[in-house]
């Protein structure tokens, strides 16, 4: 038996106020991927959004688009056949002993430990009894080619990790590649959730207009979205707090829908001056 599974990734914020390094995906049996593709598009069209959606296009005016669209893709999220995965660092957390190399290449070694757990492959086979191969489609990765191909050899790489191998996971080298956004739908909205949740654990919702202590009206606009997103994933996570690491809730990292991972480094500091909580 085989099975195919699509994983699209994306990054946002690699520092912020108190929380940095976002990292958020999104993972689809590729037997369902056109007819989802397929109906977020219809959608898009219906709505007359016909350019790439994404969280930075959040307007007033663009409000109740953004609301239905993200309603379709949630309801796909709480079947199952859309599942999302959110990774953050708190800045607080500061690790100790970090190497030049390893300070100059977090993004990456994070992204990397993001690629590897978030999804719960270890228990995505737990008979054994299928062969599943995972297509990575990372949206346009930041840095030089080298070293984004450097990165892309690194997720091949995960071929040879336990966790893969005992379960029967296969990645060709040529399933992993650099993606536009804007011809994937399905990371378009991955992105909106992945940019609401780094609005609002970074305190954007306070921003005020320069000169002003009134917000902008984009500004209560994409709060406006942030709470209804919240409240779609709390149809899934009752009391969901986006500030700390999803609890399981009888599901396993693999089957559970939408998950969130707080990413605390194991040999790190606490700095609680540099918390929403002085």
């Amino acid at each position: 038996m085989k099975e195919e599974y699509i994983v699209y990734c994306d990054e946002s914020a690699k520092k912020g106020k108190y929380f940095g390094n976002f990292y958020g995906g999104a993972i689809v049996n590729s037997k369902q991927i056109d007819k989802l593709t397929s109906s977020l598009n219809k959608k898009k069209l219906e709505l007359n959004l016909l350019g790439e959606i994404k969280w930075s296009k959040v307007t007033e005016s663009y409000l109740e688009k953004y609301i239905e669209i993200m309603d379709l893709f949630f309801e796909y999220i709480k079947k199952s056949n859309i599942k999302i995965r959110i990774m953050f660092k708190p800045i607080c957390y500061i690790a100790n002993d970090l190497t030049d190399n390893q300070i100059d290449n977090e993004y990456y070694l994070l992204y990397y430990q993001f690629v590897k757990w978030a999804f719960g492959f270890e228990n995505c086979n737990p008979l054994k009894n299928k062969e599943i191969s995972v297509r990575f489609y990372f949206d346009k990765l930041p840095n030089t080619p080298n070293r984004n191909n450097t990165f892309i050899d690194f997720v091949y790489g995960l071929n040879n990790v336990n966790i893969f191998k005992d379960n029967n996971i296969y990645i060709k080298r040529e399933n992993i590649a650099e993606v536009n956004s804007h011809n994937h739908v399905i990371l378009q909205c991955m992105d909106i959730i992945l940019g609401s949740i780094n609005f609002r654990l970074n305190n954007f919702h306070k921003e005020k207009l320069p000169n002003s202590r009134r917000r902008g009206k984009k500004t209560i606009a994409k709060e406006k979205l942030y709470k209804h997103i919240l409240s779609r994933i709390r149809e899934i996570h009752p009391n969901f707090n986006i500030g700390v690491s999803t609890g399981l809730h009888n599901m396993n990292t693999w089957t559970i829908p939408y998950r969130h991972w707080k990413f605390i480094p194991s040999n790190s500091t606490y700095y609680r001056k540099l918390t929403k909580k002085q």
